[in-house]
Order: C-alpha cells, then sequence, then structure tokens
C-alpha cells in the first residue's frame, strides 16, 4: 500500500479563487470536472457505536473508513472506498460497483452479492462481523488539479453539506446543512515524497489555516 502526504488548509473564497487562477496557468485539471467543478456524493459507513467517527475525533494515529461514492448524477461509475490514515499520510483502495450492488451493501443483505474482488469481500466482512451500517451523507463540489511531479493533486471543496441523519446516497439534490461558513473552503494538498517547490511557492502566495478538517467527522457530529 503506498502512503501519500495530505496536507489540509481552511481557505477564504477570495483566496481560492487567486490560487486556482495561479494553478490554472501549468496544472491540468482533474478528469471529473464539467464546467470546472464537480459535484461528490459519499455515504459513509460506520459501525452501531460509531467507531470511525470517535476514532477521528479521539486522534487514532492509523485508522481508516469505508465509503460508497458516485460524482454529478452519474449513476454508472460508483466506488466503494477504504482510505487509511496514517499521520498526515494517507492511502486509498477502490473499485468499482453496480448501483445494485451499492443498494444490497446499504441494505446490508451482503448474501445477494456474488464477486471475488478483494476490497468488496473485505468490506462484506466488516458489515458482518463490525456491523458496518450507513451513518451520513456528504456532498460538496471539487475543483481539482493535477502535476505529474510528485502525482500532486490539489483539490477545493466548497458547499459542502449533509442532511441530519441523512443516508439517502442517490438524492442529487444539494440540500441539507452546511458544515462550514459559507464563504470558506477546504484545500487538500496530496503528493508522494516531496512537494515540487513551484507548487509551494504558489500556495505561499495567499492565507492558509492548516486544520485537520475531517468531512465525515464534521458531518456525522451533526447527528
Amino acid at each position: 500500500m503506498n502512503y501519500r502526504y495530505e496536507i489540509k488548509y481552511m481557505i477564504h473564497d477570495v483566496d481560492a479563487l487567486a490560487l486556482q487562477k495561479q494553478l490554472e496557468a501549468f496544472l491540468k485539471t482533474d478528469q471529473h470536472s464539467k464546467d470546472g467543478s464537480y459535484l461528490i456524493t459519499s455515504l459513509y459507513f460506520d459501525t452501531l457505536d460509531s467507531e470511525a467517527y470517535y476514532e477521528k475525533m479521539d486522534g487514532v494515529l492509523y485508522r481508516s473508513k469505508y465509503r460508497i461514492r458516485y460524482y454529478d448524477d452519474n449513476f454508472d461509475f460508483i466506488r466503494l472506498e477504504k482510505k487509511m490514515k496514517h499521520n498526515n499520510m494517507t492511502a486509498k483502495r477502490q473499485t468499482k460497483i453496480t448501483k445494485e450492488i451499492a443498494d444490497l451493501l446499504i441494505a446490508g443483505k451482503t448474501d445477494e452479492i456474488q464477486s471475488n474482488d478483494s476490497l468488496l469481500q473485505e468490506f462484506i466482512s466488516m458489515i458482518r462481523i463490525k456491523h458496518f451500517i450507513p451513518s451520513v451523507v456528504v456532498k460538496y463540489h471539487r475543483v481539482a488539479f493535477t502535476y505529474p511531479i510528485s502525482d500532486v493533486r490539489i483539490t477545493f471543496d466548497s458547499l459542502i453539506h449533509s442532511g441530519v441523519y441523512d443516508t439517502d446516497l442517490w438524492n442529487i439534490t444539494n440540500g441539507g446543512q452546511g458544515i462550514l461558513d459559507s464563504h470558506l473552503q477546504v484545500l487538500e494538498v496530496k503528493y508522494n515524497e516531496v512537494l515540487p517547490t513551484s507548487i509551494a511557492g504558489i500556495l505561499s502566495t495567499v492565507p492558509l489555516r492548516r486544520e485537520a478538517v475531517s468531512k465525515f467527522a464534521r458531518c456525522a457530529g451533526r447527528k
């Protein structure tokens, strides 16, 4: 498993726009982008006693969480993901699944799923052994840039919303309760070994506040 650095910041809308203009000069936009941004909808799973949530809140050094995710309103491209965290390092496993399999996972009907996919089988085991259930839906808009050296990925997440006790993954509206000040965004900088100095220089041109913000934990904490 290849772990990467993941550094998070809070950034004001005005500064985010200025930074994006600079990054557009020599970074590519993400493949999912339509008109510059795209909507991400994720359903996170947790145990009955909210183990994943409390591990985040307690600052457990190594932790993981599972989610089902799709982009915009495209139900033909759905992924099951496992995100692992260790200090400032993260790793992710993912596999494409159908809406039918997603519905079975959400309903806990794992006996009806036939697949040899290793991640899917692992998650099925977690549902059976640790009783993972749908926890919360998180929706937000993302602007993303990529850079080949050190596999840099820079994302701006805004309009982060979640409904209280909302586990309806297929509701494509952007309703629910906002979890941040309306003028703030979450900036994430991900890279392998070293952040290129050219990109570090651009990031230094705007005010940033480093913060280990978790969209999952903030939305789950509203329950």
